[in-house]
């Protein structure tokens, strides 16, 4: 800008005498300050232009960087949404894992129930020996236990439908304590052994289904209660006694379904 000034300065100096003779003192002044405005002028427009230039390199680096800022945050959205998806994959699978628990649970309550009044509607046989009738006072004590027992499992029933493990473990761990006898005792055991599993509390369901295996279950609990017990088992990390489970459950009940679901849980063992 400089020099282009310097430039035109040193014209005017040769045009001026050139022109004297052609222009009084008052006209060449004004021919130096019209040029000199023009000078000015030239020199604020490339101002303007190095302004401009300035601010285009400023703002392509500002797009250079939020280019990278949206790369970056690209990236991070395809990571959020493929773990969003495993997420919603796992939710799947453990709304069918609790649904089929369910649908399990009412089956075997079905069964339960149905076999505790057939036993109690069975009439008992005489014994051989006349026994003396109990007092009526007594009749009274033993109907109104049994009805305290079950208001009793119905209110730890209630617990387990509503998925509500912890007090219901309780709440069946005191029934079983207090009426060790009860003729509920089998339900009682087999939905605590459930409710500790929910809990991961694997350790102790191994133990209650142990505790109803060597009770004489009927088929339909036992081949439930050896499945269960060999899902316990898996989650231990037991894999050989895991195997020994599915195997005795595949051997003592092979055309159930649940020794169809055992075969497919077998695991070789090298």
């Amino acid at each position: 800008m400089l020099k282009l000034r310097a430039l035109i300065l040193l014209g005017l100096c040769f045009v001026a005498p050139a022109q004297a003779g052609l222009f009084s003192d008052d006209d060449a002044r004004k021919q130096i300050q019209l040029v000199e405005a023009r000078v000015l002028k030239l020199e604020a427009q490339e101002v303007r232009l190095l302004n401009l230039e300035e601010q285009g390199q400023k703002q392509t680096q500002s797009i250079f960087d939020l280019q990278g800022q949206i790369d970056a945050m690209s990236g991070e959205l395809r990571k959020l949404r493929g773990q969003n998806e495993e997420l919603a994959h796992g939710l799947q699978d453990a709304e069918k894992r609790e649904k089929d628990f369910y649908v399990d649970l009412d089956t075997r309550v079905r069964h339960f129930e149905s076999v505790e009044s057939a036993a109690a509607a069975k009439p008992v046989e005489p014994p051989l020996a006349p026994v003396a009738a109990k007092p009526p006072e007594a009749a009274s004590d033993a109907a109104g236990d049994l009805g305290v027992q079950n208001r009793a499992i119905e209110a730890a029933y209630v617990l387990v439908k509503a998925g509500n493990n912890a007090d219901a473990v309780k709440a069946l761990q005191e029934f079983i304590k207090k009426y060790p006898d009860s003729v509920h005792i089998p339900s009682a055991n087999y939905w605590l052994a459930n409710a500790q599993f929910e809990l991961n509390d694997f350790k102790s369901a191994v133990a209650t289904y142990h505790l109803i295996l060597n009770a004489g279950l009927s088929a339909a609990k036992e081949q439930d209660a050896l499945f269960n017990l060999a899902r316990c088992q898996h989650e231990l990390k037991a894999v050989l006694a895991e195997n020994k489970t599915l195997k005795q459950l595949v051997a003592k009940y092979p055309e159930s379904a649940a020794a169809a679901k055992a075969k497919k849980l077998l695991t070789p063992v090298k």
